[in-house]
């Protein structure tokens, strides 16, 4: 089976959007690049019995490769993030929070330092129907320079070097949102951080974490 490693890692994300209730239904897709190939999620299958087998490879230009189903709906939005951006993986997802700020704002603006992993504020893409070139054109741009974008009146979308960093990164894009949301119904002025604080923290996150040793990455 083509780039089944790839496959196994977006039937997984998909069932994982599914369990940490970032998706409703068969709602969002996912999809990483392998050099000249997509590989995507399909469209309309439940992600419970959702395998890598049925995760399709498609090339650049979207044709089919090795695609035993439909490809997801938006197919022609990663394509087009593929073509505009240096992503090697994309999400998106209709979770709760992000989908709702979506139809209220043009911009999340930086009022939780974690705006800093998504480049600054986070840019909301204008509404389009969903599946079109138009909806594609518009995520794309919200993209220039940034990880992360709202969807109109939609969802929300994250892109990244790898797929568990780009899931990751969803996360906390829902989070930000709900911060903001939860802000927003107290009807005061909300603070946000000056762009070179947003700057001096994404220096920051980039050296953050740490590894293991070896005899404890087991226990």
């Amino acid at each position: 089976m083509l780039h089944e490693e790839a496959r196994r890692e977006v039937a997984a994300a998909c069932q994982r959007l599914k369990h940490d209730g970032l998706v409703v239904g068969t709602a969002g897709n996912v999809s990483v690049r392998v050099g000249e190939h997509v590989v995507i999620s399909p469209s309309g299958v439940d992600y419970e019995v959702l395998r890598a087998e049925h995760v399709g490879v498609h090339r650049l230009g979207g044709e089919p490769v090795e695609a035993p189903l439909k490809p997801s709906s938006e197919m022609p939005l990663h394509l087009a993030v593929y073509a505009r951006t240096p992503a090697e993986a994309i999400v998106h997802n209709h979770a709760p929070a992000s989908t709702a700020l979506s139809t209220i704002v043009d911009e999340v603006p930086t009022s939780h330092y974690y705006t800093a992993m998504f480049g600054g504020p986070i840019r909301v893409a204008p509404y389009a129907t969903f599946g079109t070139e138009a909806l594609a054109e518009h995520v794309a741009a919200a993209l220039d320079g940034r990880l992360g974008a709202l969807m109109g009146n939609h969802g929300a979308l994250t892109i990244g070097r790898d797929l568990k960093g780009t899931y990751d990164r969803l996360a906390y894009l829902e989070y930000v949102c709900d911060v903001q949301l939860r802000a927003m119904t107290t009807a005061l002025p909300v603070r946000t951080l000056p762009a070179e604080e947003i700057e001096h923290v994404a220096t920051l996150l980039g050296s953050y974490g740490q590894s293991l040793p070896e005899d404890d990455a087991g226990s």
